[in-house]
This record gives C-alpha cells, structure tokens and sequence, in this order.
C-alpha cells in the first residue's frame, strides 16, 4: 500500500524568504506576511528595500521579532486555527528564542490555559510528518514548566512529544527534574502526581516515565530515579527495558555494585525481562572497576540460571577481571564453564589461565582446563 500526502503551502516560507514574519489575519482566517510597521502583504515582501522590516524599524527593541511572533500564535488562538501554528513557528525559527511564543497563555486562568493547550495537543495529532509541530511541542513543553504550576499539564505536553516522534530539546531534562523535585519535596507521591495526568485528559505511561527516570539521572538524582521507577507501577505504568536500561547503566558509571545486582535481580525475577547486551556489559564493567570479582561471577551464574542470554562479551570481560587480579583458580573454573556455554576465551586469555594456574601449583585444575581446550580442538 503507498501513501502520499501534500503539505498545503500557507505561504510562511515564502515570506521569510523575502524577509517578512509569518502571521495571521483573524478577520480572513489566513496567514498573512509582515513586512513593516505599517505595511502587510497577502504572500510576500516584493522587492527588498521597498518596504521596511518591522524589526529593522524597532532595531533598538531587542525582542521585536519575538513579540510579533507571540501576537501571531495568539491570533491563531482566538479563532481557534491551531493548525497554524506549526507553520508559523517553523518560519520564524529563531525568534522565539528570546521569548516563549505561547507567554500570552499566563493572562488566561489556570482552566482555560489547560484546556487550550490540549486543544493545541489534539489539533497536532492528524498533521503529517509528525515531527512537523516540532518546535511548538518544544515551546509548549518550555512554556509550561516554567510556569508557576508545571505539573501535570507538562507531562501531558511531554507524552505527545514523545509518541510524535520528536525529542524535547536538552534543557528539558533540568526544568523537567526541577519541577518533579519541587512536587515531590511536598511530600506527594510518584503515582499521586503521575495520576494528576488524569485530571488534564491524560494517563501516564512507560515513555512519559523513562524520560522522568532518563532526566532525573542526567542531574545526579538517582535515588529518586529508583523512586520513580518503583512508584510507577502504582500509576499503571509497567517499567520495561528503557526503564532499566536507562537506571542502570547511570547506576554504572556511579560504580553502584550493590544497586546494579538489585535492580539486574528485580528486572529480571519480577518482570521477566532480559537486560539488553549493552546494559549488561556496562554493568560488568562497573562491577569489574570495584574488583567485585566473585560478585560479578554471581550476576552471570544468576542471570544464566533465569534463562537470560548472557554473550561472549560480557563472560570475557570477567575473565579478563580475574585474571587482572590474579584470581587463577577462580579464572579456571570460570573458563570452564564459560566453554560449557559454548565460549571460548582468545588464545592469549587461555594461556594466561593455565600459566596462572601451573606458577600457583594448581596442576589438577591446569590440566583440567588445558584437556577442555584440547576437547574443542583450540
């Protein structure tokens, strides 16, 4: 089945070529080009240095664009023409860095705000590509956690980023684990405020979730990452493999030994997930660096009994750490096992473990691996 679609030509791009500012003729309910202070035109600007740009006029007022773009999404606004909007940002990229494009939102109250903002939301839905409301997810999502109530209606924002594709930009990370803290610090629980995304329209879900858990963690805060990866199930959100994935591997680079087991243990007992191969070697290395030997030996007994796929990787790794400590007899009986998985080490490893093995005097165990070598015939 092919499917073709047309994206219709308000004529935005047009005008900013011929240097005007896209906006919005309430009375004709259509896009309209600014050019100067006292001059619009229906598509364009005509000839450059016919007519003055409005901002070139106002150069002394730093934010002249931005308070022309703000007038036009507030003009979409009133009459209800969301789909606009989309358009309108795209071609006025850059003027709105100054100022939120959608702070005309404050003068409304709280309930109105709300409900025009999942009006916007909703509007979004049927446009194609997707990641064409892109940057007015993005100053939505802004506008809103910096407001003086940012939850819940900012993770409602964030959901539909996320489902249309388009990923909020980096600094949404601290605003978002700003706004989240400043909740939690009222003693409200991860499901209560999760669950107030119900009084918007919305319900929670893994993916508004993961980013909470990925955000939180970006800023150092990894026991409430652990809170809410706990406390979402309470909200109905079941943590899946971007929710571990994403905890561990920052439980890893902090060499969390103990938090890593724990969270491997839960991932894997309680919800039957298999950690991806990545997740798995980072989390060996960290356990590797703390010299964890016998406890990173564990995780692969554990996670091999569970009926997890543990690779190549991940046993070579711990049999390189046995080996930098100069733990032979554990290493021989390691390689051992790790050839009954269908492993072999590099030869160099394997000459490694049974010169280890002869300089201690462990001669049983050294012929023991020397003859499973000679068995698989390397």
């Amino acid at each position: 089945m092919k499917l073709s679609f047309n994206v219709p030509d308000t004529g935005c791009e047009r005008c900013a070529k011929s240097g005007g500012t896209c906006g919005f003729d309430v009375e004709t309910e259509m896009t309209q080009c600014i050019c100067s202070i006292t001059s619009n035109s229906t598509r364009d600007c005509g000839v450059k240095g016919e007519t003055y740009d409005r901002c070139s006029y106002f150069k002394h007022y730093k934010h002249c664009e931005a308070r022309m773009l703000e007038e036009s999404i507030k003009a979409v606004v009133e009459v209800k023409r969301y789909e606009q909007i989309p358009d309108i940002l795209s071609s006025s990229e850059g003027s709105h860095h100054n100022r939120n494009p959608f702070s005309f939102l404050s003068t409304f109250p709280e309930n109105k705000r709300v409900q025009i903002v999942d009006e916007i939301l909703q509007s979004f839905t049927p446009i194609r590509p997707r990641s064409r409301p892109r940057i007015a997810y993005s100053s939505l999502l802004s506008y809103s956690l910096q407001s003086s109530n940012p939850l819940p209606l900012a993770l409602a924002i964030l959901q539909r980023t996320l489902r249309s594709g388009c990923l909020p930009v980096p600094q949404t990370h601290l605003l978002l684990s700003t706004a989240w803290l400043e909740r939690r610090s009222k003693s409200h629980s991860v499901s209560s405020i999760l669950l107030e995304m119900q009084d918007v329209g919305y319900t929670p879900d893994c993916g508004t979730c993961n980013y909470l858990i990925s955000s939180l963690c970006k800023v150092d805060q990894i026991d409430e990452a652990v809170n809410v990866l706990k406390g979402m199930v309470c909200a109905g959100c079941i943590p899946d493999l971007d929710s571990y994935g994403s905890l561990i591997e920052n439980l890893s680079e902090l060499r969390m030994t103990s938090a890593i087991i724990e969270t491997l243990n839960e991932m894997v007992v309680t919800y039957g997930l298999s950690p991806r191969k990545e997740t798995l070697v980072k989390a060996l290395a960290a356990i590797r660096a703390n010299k964890d030997i016998r406890r990173a030996i564990e995780v692969i007994e554990f996670l091999t009994n569970e009926g997890v796929h543990v690779g190549f990787e991940c046993y070579e790794l711990v049999l390189e750490s046995c080996l930098e400590n100069r733990q032979f007899i554990l290493a021989g009986k390691f390689v051992i096992e790790m050839t009954k998985r269908g492993f072999i080490p590099y030869i160099r490893a394997r000459q490694k473990v049974v010169e280890g093995l002869a300089n201690i005097g462990e001669w049983e165990l050294a012929n023991a691996v020397r003859q499973r070598f000679a068995e698989l015939k390397s």
